[in-house]
């Protein structure tokens, strides 16, 4: 199938965005760090969308490749297009929250500057929020993931060859789900923007912005799943998720253990204390192979406020005390498991 010529989406997007519409505004907030190689294919798949009301709004993060000047050019194309262009690199949840502060829409999808939007990935999810009431603060779907060049490694949840779904997805009241373990996507939310008013945008002080958002919002909202794949989600070397197996100085193990804190204050329960626990478990076992010695013990002492901890995390934080080092075998044996996969 031939693709259209630039200049046609340039006219059908400035005609779409000059139009008066009867559809509720929505937001594309794109979020920008040394992405060059893949932002103008984020950018077009916001043009390519089907649903006749939005504003698009990019916000590069003082990115140190060529991805200021291919948004600039863009830009050119796209007069109604915003741009805010960082002058220091001050992370993601702080660089998205300067685009929240301009959005004008009812709804808010944050865009990974590597990361590609269906072209019915807008008009699926508003058809879904239009019979939801006013507690349900995202709409989540499926994803395929991709690797660098594009190609497909398959989807978010496991699906069988007819396509149809092998796994059941949480939806409707799902904090417990939310901080037991990851259970959807966030690549492919949809946000009520008054909910992300209301909670302040995202919490500068952490190095990633998913799991803090889930448990702040999780607790007082609704969480739909609409059963369609909308979004291409990029898997890319050293991405913000890579970040967790870094060892030493993790930002992103601290800044989860500081969003473990405000879900235990949160908490109402034992059931949610028990959901929470899964998730600490995790974490001080990850901070423990990862040589992140002081955080895992860390871990280990809110875990005690939650359940009694098991004989294996009772191991972890002894071998942290004693400085016992093991994170080299650990990537070792990360890089033979995948290499089987």
């Amino acid at each position: 199938m031939k693709k259209p010529k630039l200049t046609a989406f340039v006219l059908d997007w400035n005609y779409k965005v000059s139009k008066m519409s009867q559809e509720p505004l929505v937001s594309i907030i794109c979020v920008c760090y040394n992405q060059g190689d893949f932002i103008l294919e984020a950018l077009h798949s916001v043009i390519a969308q089907d649903y006749p009301n939005l504003e698009l709004i990019i916000v590069d993060d003082a990115s140190t490749d060529d991805s200021t000047d291919k948004i600039k050019e863009f830009c050119k194309q796209f007069p109604s297009v915003q741009n805010i262009l960082n002058t220091k690199n001050v992370g993601h949840c702080a660089t998205f929250n300067s685009g929240l502060a301009q959005a004008k829409g009812d709804f808010v999808i944050d865009l990974a500057g590597d990361d590609v939007l269906l072209p019915n990935r807008v008009s699926l999810q508003m058809t879904a929020f239009k019979v939801l009431d006013e507690n349900y603060a995202v709409v989540f779907t499926d994803t395929y993931i991709i690797d660098e060049n594009g190609r497909s490694l398959g989807t978010f949840y496991k699906r069988d060859a007819a396509g149809q779904l092998k796994q059941k997805v949480p939806t409707g009241n799902i904090y417990k789900d939310l901080i037991r373990k990851m259970v959807l996507s966030s690549p492919t939310m949809m946000m009520r923007k008054s909910v992300l008013d209301a909670l302040g945008g995202y919490d500068a002080t952490l190095s990633y912005e998913d799991y803090d958002f889930w448990v702040r919002s999780g607790k007082n909202y609704k969480y739909f799943f609409l059963n369609e794949i909308t979004t291409k989600k990029r898997k890319v070397k050293n991405s913000q998720g890579s970040q967790f197996y870094k060892n030493r100085q993790n930002k992103h193990l601290e800044s989860t253990l500081k969003v473990c804190h405000k879900a235990k204050v949160l908490n109402q329960n034992k059931e949610e204390d028990l959901a929470l626990a899964v998730s600490v478990s995790y974490h001080l076992q990850l901070a423990y192979l990862t040589d992140n010695h002081p955080i895992c013990i860390e871990f280990y002492n809110l875990l005690k406020t939650l359940k009694k901890p098991k004989i294996k995390d009772v191991l972890f934080v002894k071998l942290a005390k004693q400085g016992v080092k093991v994170n080299y075998l650990y990537r070792w044996f990360l890089s033979w498991f995948r290499g089987i996969k």
